[in-house]
């Protein structure tokens, strides 16, 4: 019997870099708290979202196919952005990223048959500075309001994205080379398996 990767996760971003690979996929959406936890660091943070979302759904769909789930948070000056509260949180954030160098921290989690990977990548993502009517221009869009730090790369925030170094795919929200790796060290990939059959 062929097996599926249960992505549990809501992001179509992440829907299409996985769907870029030969790999059945089945969609389920996890329901957790992601309120920030104090003390906590920007790393286990995000690997400890990426794994509560994991195991939510094997509590639901048993764990004979891998379930990935992750979870990615933006970092500056030791603060974690989440998704904008409102359009004033929004303006808080860009402004925050003007002109300066941050980090998106992707945790990810994989459970399958009782064994598990949980990891976080992090990339440093450079902006240019923003004028006042650019962030309002940008917000006026509605594409910040359900992301992280308030910005898609791979949307009209791009405009705002001076340099990346590290993985690109990361930013967008999931760290691909690191996932494959890890589905191929779990056994459930044979190479790509870049075929159908």
């Amino acid at each position: 019997m062929k097996r599926k990767l249960i992505l549990a996760s809501a992001s179509p971003r992440r829907r299409e870099l996985m769907g870029y690979f030969p790999i059945p996929i089945e969609v389920v959406v996890p329901e957790v708290d992601e309120s920030v936890t104090p003390g906590m660091g920007p790393a286990p943070f995000a690997q400890m979202l990426a794994e509560r979302k994991a195991a939510a759904i094997v509590a639901i769909k048993g764990n004979e196919d891998p379930v990935l789930a992750a979870d990615t948070i933006v970092v500056i000056d030791d603060e974690i952005l989440g998704k904008p509260r409102d359009a004033a949180d929004a303006v808080r954030m860009l402004t925050l990223l003007s002109g300066r160098t941050h980090q998106v921290i992707t945790g990810v989690a994989i459970l399958w048959d009782g064994k598990e990977k949980v990891f976080s990548v992090s990339t440093d993502v450079t902006f240019k500075e923003l004028t006042p009517k650019e962030i309002a221009d940008y917000i006026a869009t509605k594409e910040p309001m359900d992301k992280a730090g308030a910005y898609a790369i791979q949307g009209t925030g791009g405009f705002m994205v001076t340099e990346i170094t590290g993985s690109a795919s990361n930013v967008i929200g999931l760290p691909v080379a690191e996932t494959i790796a890890a589905l191929q060290n779990l056994g459930f990939l044979n190479g790509l398996a870049l075929n159908k059959t």
